[in-house]
This record gives structure tokens, sequence and C-alpha cells, in this order.
């Protein structure tokens, strides 16, 4: 491996730290033992004690993505296709959840499929860009089970994915709920697929 000052680049403030090879983004995995590894990452990663006081919840996130992203409801293409009730609903499902959180653990905080390389057989899979925050453990699986629209569907990936995280499926598939119209506000910005977009508003319902 080269060393680290030989990547860097000054200008843009980035450094590589470390190599992650092969490297490969979970997404381009095999689907049939992705499961089993995210399972073996969620357990390592929320081994690790939250620092104490620290002062990023999963709450004040939520309180923040749902100003954030909903001002995009104020936008013609995608407020036709979801309404401030929508939004409202996953606000109140939201709040729900936070309210009844029983373990908290130090969560990735942004737990998609883009995040996680593949260390290879000695290390499996790998971590990266984390948004540190503590809470509900169920949260950092379920934009793997939200990306799970359109091809096996969110109810089906809700049920591997629980199983093989050890995960409380009914609790994974209400946080998948609060999830689906960002997800789908970002796919309707980007011109996803539509059986996608179909399935992620079904689940908003």
């Amino acid at each position: 491996m080269e060393e680290v000052g030989a990547r860097s680049d000054a200008e843009a403030g980035a450094m590589v730290l470390e190599e992650v090879l092969p490297g490969t983004e979970a997404e381009e995995m095999p689907q049939t033992s992705l499961p089993q590894q995210w399972g073996e990452l969620l357990a390592a990663l929320h081994a690790v004690a939250p620092p104490a006081h620290w002062p990023l919840d999963l709450r004040g996130r939520f309180d923040e993505a749902f100003v954030r992203i909903g001002r995009r409801l104020s936008e013609p293409a995608i407020g036709a296709r979801i309404d401030q009730a929508a939004w409202q609903r996953a606000i109140r499902r939201c709040e729900r959840l936070l309210d009844s959180q029983a373990r908290l653990v130090l969560l990735h905080g942004d737990l998609h499929l883009g995040n996680v390389l593949d260390g290879g057989p000695s290390r499996g899979l790998i971590a990266i860009d984390p948004k540190a925050c503590v809470g509900d453990p169920c949260f950092d699986a379920v934009d793997y089970v939200v990306a799970g629209a359109g091809q096996e569907g969110v109810e089906a990936r809700c049920q591997r994915v629980a199983t093989a995280c050890g995960l409380d499926g009914d609790r994974l598939y209400a946080w998948s709920r609060v999830i689906a119209p960002m997800a789908a506000i970002a796919h309707l910005t980007y011109d996803g697929p539509e059986p996608v977009i179909d399935e992620l508003l079904a689940l908003s319902r």
C-alpha cells in the first residue's frame, strides 16, 4: 500500500487513510449472502459503546431531515406524487418509533448500500462515511431493506434482513414506512424506475 502522503489532495481536503480491497460496493455483491454479512457488520458496529454525552441522536437527525426534505414537496413533480398527508403520516410513524426505542446503540447513521464496501474474506464488510448518532439498532438496516423496492420487495427483504441481523421485523418494517417517502423523493428526482417508486409510495400510505 502506498504511503498516505502519496494519496492525499490538500486542495480538496481529502486524504486516503486506508485502502479497502477489493472495495466492491455492497449493492454489487452477491445478494444471497449479503443479509448474513450485513448482520455481522451491524453486530460489530453496535457492539461499540456510545461515547459519554454524545450529543447527536436519531430524533435530532429526523427533525432535521423532515424539515429539509419536506421542503421538496413544493416542487410540482414531487408534490404531485407525495402530498402533505403522506408526509405527516411518516412523521407520526417516526415519532411513535422514537418514543418506543428500548435499546439505544451507536448508529452509523447513513448505512445505505453505497456506504458499505467488501473488505475481502478476512475482514468482511466495511462501513464508510458515518453520520454517527445514538438510537434504535433497526435504523442501520432500514436503507438496505428499502432498497428491496422493485426487486424482491421491501416486505420480503425485511423478513430476510431482520432474521439475519437479529432485529425486530415489525419495527424494521415500520421504519421502512418512515423512510419510504424520502426514498421516493430521491427516485423521483433522478428518474428512478416506476415500479420502485410505486412500491415506495404504497409503503407511505
